[in-house]
């Protein structure tokens, strides 16, 4: 196992603790005009845990699998609303399409986004247009799937990516809610973005800009 390839993945989780900190205030107030307004302080309970759980994993020896089942151990232990088992789904996922792999290439990150995406998805039981993290996850999946597919290079492969999540978050504005509190708003929730695409769409593009 490269030492470094679990300290990129580490490290990850560390700078998406960092971004969703530094825009909580924000999705909470997304998640105002059409939920209980706490997704920010949410994700930022939950992504603190992550990189308090992965301090105290040997990185040293630590597998890829093993950082991405920590982190998915230590979101859902701080987060039991609908988004920790939700994340926490998508993560052992990711678990799962790593164990035996040690390096982050773009095969692996494919199959890492896309394991994400179908965890959540399975876990949620919801679908692409829904308004919710899927119309961000999923698109992404699907663009880094198609950039293998093309054999586009690292940066292509990462614009691509980041490109269908922002498109993703944005097109929640025009859907109505069928899942989660927003629901309740339906056509009332047309024209706000969903606060949990918008975080997606941060946590992936995140992890383009470390491009792997």
């Amino acid at each position: 196992m490269s030492e470094t390839a679990a300290r990129t993945l580490a490290r990850m989780f560390e700078r998406m603790s960092e971004v969703i900190e530094a825009e909580k205030d924000h999705l909470s107030e997304l998640d105002g005009a059409v939920g209980d307004g706490d997704h920010g302080i949410t994700m930022s309970i939950g992504f603190k845990a992550v990189t308090s759980a992965l301090a105290g994993l040997d990185l040293d020896e630590a597998s890829l699998s093993d950082v991405m089942s920590t982190a998915a151990s230590g979101f859902l232990d701080a987060v039991g609303a609908s988004t920790g088992p939700l994340y926490a789904t998508g993560f052992r996922r990711a678990a799962r399409v790593l164990t035996g792999r040690d390096r982050l290439d773009l095969a692996a990150c494919r199959d890492m986004l896309t394991a994400i995406a179908e965890g959540i998805r399975e876990r949620g039981k919801a679908q692409r247009g829904d308004k919710t993290m899927l119309d961000v996850w999923l698109p992404a999946a699907e663009a880094a799937t198609a950039a293998v597919a093309h054999n586009l290079s690292k940066q292509d492969f990462w614009k691509a990516v980041e490109t269908a999540a922002e498109n993703g978050a944005a097109a929640t504005a025009t859907m109505i809610a069928t899942k989660g509190r927003a629901a309740r708003l339906r056509e009332r929730s047309l024209g706000h973005p969903d606060p949990g695409a918008a975080s997606a769409a941060l946590l992936i593009k995140t992890i383009a800009s470390l491009q792997f």
